[in-house]
């Protein structure tokens, strides 16, 4: 797409002077309607309930003015338009620690989205894993705040470099799939304040513009009307001056929310519209709300229209273009995890005549969920396909669960196996009711003459299906001592325990996007190391997460979940938060820590002892005095990923705001005095790391 011509380097008065005029000539029911989405479900059934077919309106937009409207799409994974380019899910990427790659990725998304008529991107999801059960736990990061801060504010700024604004989602304590539209989630101010919101200040301290509101209630209101979390939180603490917008359909309820601080109700004005501005006639609702509204939708979209874009013009062209293929690859090899390795990879090229390929999963496209998130890329690598490529057909030999005793033959007659198993959209994403036809299998809408199956949602199991199970061990006994890998697409933890000891090596790979299967060619030959960390914690129990319950209609978080919780608990996780193994050997020294006004200053030295070149992520840890109030065991306070040749040192740095190391207390931030410990760890449970005392 070619943008229209548009003023060029508007000052923040003109453009204030401009939002002035425009919110004086418009009249009670023009202001209202640029307060919600337009057209959202006309659209979806003229495209046969095929989800992100066409970009959606999603406020703004006041003709008679010349007010331009915010163009929607969705995408964590990609944007989610026409056939754009497919990086590995939000998960996988968040295991490379890769805050530049990620930056990058968010660049692409920029210029895919601008080249595809939308200026308004969905793609910043970072609610925290609480549980691995959750089933859009692929479209988040991870189960840390830190982590979730910094791969968020590359993505945000990335996307943002092109003109296109960037909304954090979804605002907040979304976490369970099933019941979403109406869990209520009881927190203290603790929990909410250091565990589940600081990630979100901190993408909106670096400037990401817009903020979608969750379904879920918070102690017994719903997020997107809820005036503390909207207005004394959002815009009163943290100075937030961007818009907010409901997510879509089910997200507003009552007219009441533009009050508490919702600036948009998408996708059509249900709860609003007529009823928001009869309210205002009745004197319900004040006038200034409504303006207030407008000024911050109409500041922050005329700011980025007046702002020059980096490229001259944005053809579709530019979508999936092969910079943007290249880079999905780099993603999918830097984001796989190597949980376990008794030295079968990386498997010999010379010597490995015949490879067995078995698993359903090995030959389906399988990028995450069907749902909003969904990416239609030109093309899909599978890893059946992937291995073909870098083998030959001819070296391959295949089988999957539906037969057992094809497989086991295959592995027999094979110098190694490889098994891909984990999971799909029927088993977790999004949740989609049967009746619902987001294209979610290529099923033309005249087909849905019944309900179809319902699909994703939250999971029912951390392990592995049954049939799978199966698999790996008749490929085990039948391989007979060689080299069996097994290879995890999933979105998050996958119980290993009834099945590892019976494999050499384990990969989890994740949902890889578009060129998975030739990442995973690479990196079980050996071409590149594996150098992705979990970022997540996988137990050896489902007992050691804390509750869930995908029905419930009323649930507490607290301060505990993944590898703080563990830690506390004193039980040693199968894989803690940050582990990844690699091909190459790695050394760290010489830790320091000092204080530096309101920021810590860290470094470690880090050394490959290896023969090959990799990458390495550094964890930089803190342990409080916690004498005060009761605090995580370690908390996570940076991260740095390096790039290293065999023999080659680096010194590795991290600036580290004072404020990750405070805890909540009435409405306040303190730090406790006293000795923090500072951990160069290799993950959270790590019984040996680096320390280095910094007293504060």
């Amino acid at each position: 797409m070619t943008d229209p011509a548009r003023p060029s380097g508007d000052s923040p008065d003109s453009i204030a002077r401009e939002v002035d005029r425009i919110l004086a000539e418009a009249t009670l029911a023009e202001k209202v309607a640029m307060m919600s989405g337009k057209g959202f479900f006309k659209a979806f059934a003229a495209d046969g309930r095929i989800w992100a077919a066409r970009p959606y309106r999603a406020g703004g937009g006041l003709d008679r003015l010349g007010v331009p409207a915010l163009w929607f799409t969705d995408g964590p994974r990609g944007v989610a338009r026409g056939q754009s380019t497919c990086f590995p899910c939000t998960m996988a990427r968040g295991a490379s620690f890769d805050v530049a790659l990620e930056r990058r990725i968010g660049e692409v998304m920029g210029i895919e989205t601008r080249a595809q008529g939308c200026n308004l991107s969905g793609a910043v999801c970072v609610n925290l894993l609480r549980h691995p059960a959750w089933g859009r736990a692929q479209e988040t990061y991870g189960e840390d705040p830190v982590h979730l801060a910094e791969m968020g504010i590359a993505l945000g700024t990335g996307i943002q470099a092109h003109n296109v604004i960037a909304t954090v989602k979804h605002l907040a304590l979304n976490s369970i799939e099933n019941s979403r539209f109406r869990v209520d989630v009881q927190i203290d101010e603790r929990a909410l304040h250091e565990v589940y919101l600081p990630h979100f200040r901190e993408i909106l301290g670096a400037g990401i513009k817009s903020v979608m509101s969750a379904y879920n209630k918070m102690n017994g209101e719903y997020c997107g009307q809820h005036r503390q979390l909207l207005t004394d939180i959002l815009r009163g603490e943290w100075g937030f001056a961007g818009f907010v917008h409901s997510d879509w359909v089910m997200g507003v309820y009552q007219p009441y929310g533009a009050a508490a601080g919702l600036d948009i109700e998408n996708p059509e004005p249900r709860a609003w519209g007529d009823k928001l501005r009869a309210a205002v006639e009745a004197g319900t609702i004040e006038p200034a709300v409504i303006d207030t509204a407008c000024r911050r939708i109409l500041t922050t979209l005329l700011r980025v229209e007046a702002a020059e874009a980096p490229l001259p013009d944005y053809p579709e062209s530019l979508v999936s273009a092969p910079a943007h293929v290249a880079l999905a690859l780099e993603a999918a090899e830097k984001s796989a995890v190597l949980l376990e390795n008794d030295g079968a990879l990386p498997l010999d090229r010379v010597a490995l005549r015949k490879l067995a390929v078995l698993g359903r999963l090995a030959v389906l496209e399988n990028t995450g969920d069907f749902g909003s998130s969904r990416v239609r890329a030109r093309q899909v690598i599978t890893p059946l396909a992937g291995l073909v490529e870098a083998l030959g057909a001819d070296a391959i030999l295949t089988g999957d669960e539906n037969d057992l005793a094809a497989a086991a033959t295959a592995a027999a007659a094979a110098d190694a196996v490889v098994i891909v198993v984990g999971t799909t959209a029927d088993e977790e994403g999004e949740y989609i009711p049967g009746d619902l036809n987001l294209g979610q299998g290529g099923e033309a809408p005249a087909q849905l003459t019944a309900k179809a199956r319902d699909r994703g949602g939250d999971r029912a199991d951390l392990r592995l299906p049954p049939p799978q199970v199966d698999l790996i061990k008749a490929a085990a006994r039948a391989a007979a001592g060689k080299p069996v890998i097994v290879v995890i697409v999933s979105g998050s933890a996958i119980m290993v325990e009834e099945w590892r000891s019976d494999v050499s090596a384990i990969l989890q790979s994740f949902y890889a996007g578009m060129a998975g299967g030739r990442a995973l060619a690479r990196l079980l030959l050996g071409d590149v190391s594996p150098s992705g960390r979990l970022p997540f914690s996988v137990a050896r129990d489902a007992s050691h997460y804390p509750h869930f319950d995908a029905v419930a209609d009323s649930i507490v978080y607290d301060l505990w979940h993944g590898y703080p919780k563990l830690l506390r608990d004193a039980v040693s996780p199968r894989y803690g938060f940050g582990h990844g193994l690699s091909y190459a050997r790695f050394d760290r020294r010489a830790l320091r820590a000092e204080r530096a006004g309101d920021t810590l200053r860290l470094s470690v030295a880090v050394r490959n002892d290896g023969t090959m070149a990799a990458g390495h992520v550094v964890l930089f840890f803190a342990e409080a005095p916690a004498r005060m109030v009761e605090r995580w065991p370690r908390k996570l306070i940076a991260f740095a990923r390096v790039d290293l040749q065999p023999d080659e040192t680096r010194i590795v740095t991290a600036q580290v705001p004072i404020s990750r190391l405070q805890y909540r207390d009435g409405g306040r931030w303190l730090l406790e005095p006293g000795d923090y410990h500072i951990l160069s760890a290799t993950d959270a449970a790590d019984p040996a790391p680096l320390i280095a005392t910094l007293r504060l």
